[in-house]
């Protein structure tokens, strides 16, 4: 009887631990980001914005880009990297209100699907995956969840999506104050 014990002790430790590690890794995840400046369209690796976010390292590409499109990379910077925090359970309840899909509708205006469609659900997924790894949001890991291979941003609207996740942010905290 304790050998069967034990057993299923194992095996429930495995199986949670396993379910953990999936849950953790993105199994589907964005691979490159088309950045969109007017007439200025620039495909690049999600890995390669992701580290010019972490370390303001250029990238040749993104030099020229944001060269060509007037854009100063420290502001850009800023609007990738400034954490929101959110309560993962209410962020998900508020993004499941109406307020919440306005609120997706106009992010999604700046952060998009390459065809256009299921952009609201492609955005809470990535919102809520973003927001499970360490209670906060940042826009350059709504662009690294993304569960498509391809991720658009119009890039000279990055300040609004900044902005859209901060009114979300107030969204979570009146329904946490309520």
């Amino acid at each position: 009887m304790r050998f069967k014990f034990l057993g299923l002790r194992r095996a429930l430790v495995l199986l949670s631990s396993t379910y953990l590690l999936l849950l953790s890794t993105p199994a589907f995840a964005a691979e490159r980001v088309v950045l969109n400046y007017g007439i200025f369209r620039e495909s690049l690796s999600v890995e390669e914005l992701s580290t010019f976010a972490e370390t303001g390292e250029l990238s040749r590409s993104l030099r020229v880009n944001f060269a060509l499109a007037r854009q100063d990379p420290k502001v850009i910077r800023q609007y990738l990297t400034e954490p929101v925090k959110v309560n993962l359970v209410f962020l998900d309840r508020v993004l499941n209100t109406p307020i919440g899909n306005v609120i997706l509708d106009q992010i999604s205006q700046v952060i998009y699907t390459p065809s256009r469609r299921a952009d609201r659900q492609a955005l809470r997924s990535a919102l809520v995956l973003s927001a499970s790894q360490d209670g906060q949001v940042s826009v350059i890991e709504i662009i690294e969840n993304y569960p498509t291979n391809e991720v658009e941003v119009d890039g000279k609207r990055l300040e609004s999506a900044y902005r859209q996740l901060r009114r979300l942010q107030i969204s979570v905290q009146d329904l946490l104050n309520f």
